[in-house]
């Protein structure tokens, strides 16, 4: 049919070298229109091989934040935890840098700095720091939670606080300020106190001033 329809069109004087160059200009344009298509169709029976990612894992990709809801042919769904859904083509998961908070197991680590008084033992100051983490019920207490003297400060001394979790599809930063909460709750109740920042400003008497010829 092909080779008639070719033929009829040659006898009535069409010129077959024009429909050729048409042909071509349009499979042209048809494959980069499909590229993006076939490169995320292909990331994403790779991502199914290799099983980097899986429903239900945290992950972090370009400032977003969220779990996977769900895996598709061109994309794959992610859930923040403001509620929004994100549909991210899986070129993104073969090309760019992902963070897989739950690839081998659940648990993460965060750490939380804070600043003391130099008045203040820094050997109490790391126990009431353990103890105010291992309050917060999402903490685990199974890996307990360390606290290390990092800095002598301008104005305070200053430590890192680090703890385990287990669920970070619950949120990072409402962990976080549990914690923070804790510690204030802690140090305020033990008089330990967190300083401000503050600067001395020497004001020096100014000399007598010299007057010139101009103003006499």
């Amino acid at each position: 049919m092909l080779v008639a329809g070719a033929v009829a069109l040659s006898a009535v004087g069409l010129d077959l070298t024009a429909l050729t160059v048409f042909s071509g200009a349009v499979g042209v344009g048809l494959a980069f229109g499909l590229q993006k298509v076939v490169s995320n169709f292909v990331s994403g029976v790779i991502i199914l091989l290799d099983k980097s990612i899986k429903p239900g894992d945290t992950i972090s990709l370009e400032g977003t934040f969220g779990w996977i809801r769900e895996l598709r042919g061109r994309f794959v769904s992610v859930v923040t935890r403001d509620g929004r859904e994100f549909l991210i083509p899986n070129e993104d998961f073969i090309t760019q840098r992902v963070i897989n908070w739950s690839f081998s197991d659940n648990l993460v680590r965060l750490d939380v700095n804070f600043g003391v008084s130099y008045d203040a033992d820094p050997h109490k100051v790391s126990e009431l720091a353990i103890e105010a983490a291992i309050s917060v019920g999402r903490v685990e207490a199974d890996r307990r939670p360390v606290c290390w003297l990092t800095d002598f400060g301008d104005s305070s001394l200053n430590f890192v606080l680090r703890f385990w979790i287990r669920d970070p599809q619950q949120g990072l930063t409402n962990v976080r300020g549990k914690v923070l909460l804790a510690l204030w709750d802690t140090f305020k109740a033990n008089g330990i106190s967190i300083p401000y920042p503050h600067r001395e400003v020497i004001m020096k008497e100014a000399g007598p001033v010299r007057r010139g010829h101009d103003d006499q």
